[in-house]
């Protein structure tokens, strides 16, 4: 019995084993934070070969390997594309889209998100999975926002159907491109475009219900990332502009128009008139509404309204506008004409948009209401002007700032998105020099400030790729990887072909979520050759096992890199990928191995 791949592994590799094992521990039960669960690891693995230096051949491995994640290209392409897609939210470039995809969610949700998910696999088999998720991912996120849900019950089922798509063609990633590479250099027939790409159809047909219909189910309702929390309500007045979607539309109308519409008092020259469904409204009239200040945004936007007087004057989307709520406390001035919201406004230069008078019954008018202790002021303009006012006494700033979109630069943002996606689904540019043209661009066009840029990147994101870098490195170079790969092809002796088939791709999808995709495909493409050619069948079902299962990251957030980008976006616990992403994994697995012994007759 010939053993000899046990003698790859030594107690370096044992010890790398360990740290593995308790990283990823620690990672699933969340005793600690993710960032120092991450942060330990690289250190005891930089400790380990620091004081006992390790080599294998002519490779030599040290503490300083294991610092290289911090500028390996795939970080630095999850790092451009949050920035990118901050940029994109900064600007409001999407929101006529979304407030358009809103309207539909709230009417067939699960029709829309159904529509959605189809989309992302037909479109992935033939463009890079990255810029797909790049391009849907804050439109998600956005209707999430804009219809008070959270993200985190479609972002993971939308990046897996993404990562489905992708494994459709040999063009889908690099990863599948890597495999047939290597597999044609070894002598394999040459595996065409779409010589697979109706068994991943199958596949997909019967994991699509799974993504739409169970996935959600056992993702959380909200992880306090992306969604609207509920807070304050205010009152505030919408002046209806000639020409805007309002004037010459009836009360009723309205309602239909803008979700959640309440209407609380109608002046028509400072007069009253009666709230009737059927009531004609005309430019110039101001509707006294109550409302969450996102939705205030909203109401303005949809309805064709000011919010303020100054807006008639002001450039839509300036930037560095804030939205920003005031507490009044007992040490303000409100004597005398002082007590006014516009004389407020006037003394701080800015807009007051809203009043929060607790047990209030009737409607504020913000530019007539006398203020008092108590109240709450929802204030509008440049973030200077706000960081002033936190200085006045007499008022206490709540934690609930909220930046503008300066809308101007928009088409600016979203062309530039364009041109990104373009390049890389194109090939013109790699991913991660597009996206960094892309970041370059943002900066200098102004669409996003230096600031706004460092507060898109996550330490979360940035030390869970270090670390599992930094694993990945370690498991190779000790030989723990290539010691299970010969193990596998041991085996061929002693279980028939459709086994080593389904033991081939389960450990392609193991590996790949603990390692990088393209380590995956070095790995296996060649155990999978070997064994074909020692059992004396045809090479390419296993070497399809090894494409497929080097797609099957659904498991961790390390998997891969659209993993972690939603991983960001929505908040996800490192739990929450095992929880929904490992039956996925198990029914993609099953499907695609049961699909593959009947299509070369192995079963």
């Amino acid at each position: 019995m010939d053993l000899g791949f046990v003698e790859l592994i030594d107690w370096h590799a044992g010890a790398v084993l360990a740290i593995t094992v308790a990283t990823f521990y620690l990672f699933a039960t969340e005793r600690l934070p993710v960032q120092s669960t991450a942060l330990l690891a690289l250190l005891a693995l930089m400790l380990l070969f620091g004081v006992f230096p390790y080599q294998r051949g002519d490779r030599a491995l040290g503490p300083e390997q294991f610092l290289a994640g911090f500028g390996n290209s795939a970080l630095v392409t999850i790092c451009f594309l949050m920035v990118l897609g901050h940029g994109l939210t900064t600007t409001g470039a999407l929101e006529p889209i979304v407030r358009r995809l809103a309207r539909l969610w709230a009417y067939l949700p699960q029709l829309a998100f159904l529509l959605i998910l189809v989309f992302c696999v037909a479109v992935s088999g033939f463009v890079n999975d990255t810029p797909v998720v790049v391009l849907v991912m804050p439109v998600l996120v956005a209707i999430a926002a804009r219809t008070g849900t959270s993200p985190s019950r479609t972002l993971m089922p939308m990046n897996c159907a993404v990562i489905i798509g992708g494994m459709a063609t040999t063009i889908g990633t690099s990863t599948n491109l890597l495999v047939v590479g290597i597999a044609a250099s070894l002598g394999v027939p040459a595996i065409g475009l779409f010589d697979f790409y109706h068994i991943v159809v199958v596949a997909a047909a019967i994991a699509l219900p799974y993504l739409w219909l169970v996935m959600p189910r056992l993702l959380p309702k909200d992880t306090g990332a992306g969604s609207r929390s509920e807070g304050l309500a205010f009152d505030a007045a919408l002046e209806l502009r000639d020409g805007g979607f309002a004037a010459g539309r009836t009360l009723q109308q309205l309602g239909k128009r803008a979700r959640g519409l309440k209407v609380l008092q109608v002046l028509r020259r400072g007069i009253e008139v009666a709230r009737l469904p059927d009531l004609t409204l005309a430019g110039g009239d101001r509707l006294l509404v109550r409302a969450a200040p996102e939705d205030l945004r909203e109401y303005g936007a949809v309805l064709g309204a000011w919010l303020h007087a100054r807006e008639r004057d002001e450039i839509p989307g300036a930037p560095d506008q804030t939205f920003a709520q005031a507490l009044v406390t007992s040490e303000a001035d409100l004597s005398g004409a002082a007590s006014s919201a516009r004389r407020f406004a006037d003394r701080h230069r800015l807009a007051v948009i809203g009043i929060h008078r607790p047990d209030s019954e009737r409607p504020l008018d913000p530019e007539e209401t006398l203020l008092r202790p108590g109240d709450v002021v929802l204030v509008r303009g440049h973030r200077d002007q706000v960081e002033t006012l936190r200085a006045s006494a007499g008022v206490l700033m709540l934690d609930a700032m909220t930046e503008l979109p300066h809308t101007r630069r928009a088409p600016i943002a979203l062309a530039i998105m364009a041109g990104v996606i373009f390049m890389a689904a194109t090939g013109i540019l790699p991913m991660v020099l597009a996206s960094a043209v892309g970041v370059a661009a943002m900066l200098l066009t102004g669409c996003l400030g230096w600031r706004e840029a460092t507060d898109a990147l996550s330490s979360k994101v940035i030390l869970i790729v270090v670390a599992s870098l930094a694993l990945g490195e370690a498991l190779m170079a000790t030989g723990m990887i290539a010691g299970a790969g010969s193990g596998l092809a041991w085996l061929h002796g002693y279980v028939p072909a459709v086994m080593m088939l389904a033991a081939l791709m389960l450990l392609m999808a193991v590996i790949t979520n603990f390692v990088s995709n393209n380590a995956a495909a070095i790995i296996g493409t060649p155990v999978a050759v070997a064994m074909a050619a020692t059992m004396g069948v045809d090479a390419r079902p296993f070497v399809l096992a090894v494409l497929f299962g080097c797609n099957l990251c659904y498991a961790t957030p390390m998997a891969y890199q659209t993993n972690l980008l939603v991983m960001s976006a929505a908040g996800y616990r490192f739990n929450d990928f095992v929880r929904a992403g490992l039956p996925l994994l198990v029914l993609m697995w099953v499907t695609l191995t049961w699909l593959l012994a009947r299509e070369y007759a192995l079963i």
